[in-house]
C-alpha cells in the first residue's frame, strides 16, 4: 500500500453547529458547473469528503503545501495548541490527547490517508482543520490545488 505525494493544510475552520450542519453547502453537486458545485465551492465550510478540500483552490497557500510531514504534524500541533478543546468541568477528557491524535497522523499520513480534526473548542465553536493527502487515494482524479516548489 504505497503512496508517494505531498501534503495541503485547510481551515481552521471555526463556526456553529448548526452552521456545521450545513450539509447542502459541503458536497459539490454532480456536475463541475452546477449551482450546487459553485455554492461549495465558495463555502468555507469544511467539505463532508476531505479530499474535496483540494477543489477549493481558494483556500490553499504555498505556506500550506507541505513534502515534509513533520512540518505538517507542527502544522497541526499548532493549530490545536491555539484552539484547544472544551475541557469538561469534572476534568475528565472530552476527547483523545493532543499527543495520541498526532501518533495516529504519524501512521497514516505517510500512507496517503487524510487525517482531520474536528471538535468543540471552550467557547463551544466546533473547530475542524485538515491535513489532505494529494494526490489523494480515494479521489485521485481531483487536480492538485497547488503543486509543491
Amino acid at each position: 500500500m504505497g503512496w508517494s505525494g505531498h501534503w495541503h493544510g485547510y481551515g481552521p475552520w471555526i463556526g456553529s453547529r448548526d452552521a456545521y450542519g450545513e450539509e447542502g453547502l459541503r458536497r459539490p453537486g454532480a456536475e463541475l458547473n452546477s449551482e450546487n458545485t459553485r455554492a461549495f465551492l465558495a463555502s468555507s465550510l469544511p467539505p463532508l469528503m476531505t479530499a474535496h478540500w483540494l477543489m477549493k483552490r481558494n483556500q490553499i497557500s504555498a505556506d500550506r503545501t507541505w513534502m515534509d510531514m513533520g512540518v505538517a504534524l507542527a502544522w497541526l500541533t499548532k493549530a490545536y495548541e491555539e484552539n484547544p478543546p472544551f475541557t469538561r468541568p469534572d476534568g475528565l477528557e472530552s476527547y483523545i490527547s493532543l499527543e495520541a491524535k498526532l501518533e495516529y497522523a504519524t501512521d497514516v499520513l505517510p500512507l496517503g490517508v487524510d487525517v482531520s480534526w474536528v471538535y468543540y473548542t471552550g467557547s463551544r465553536s466546533l473547530i475542524s482543520f485538515s491535513v489532505v493527502c494529494c494526490p489523494n487515494r480515494l479521489h485521485p482524479n481531483i487536480p492538485c490545488p497547488l503543486p509543491p516548489s
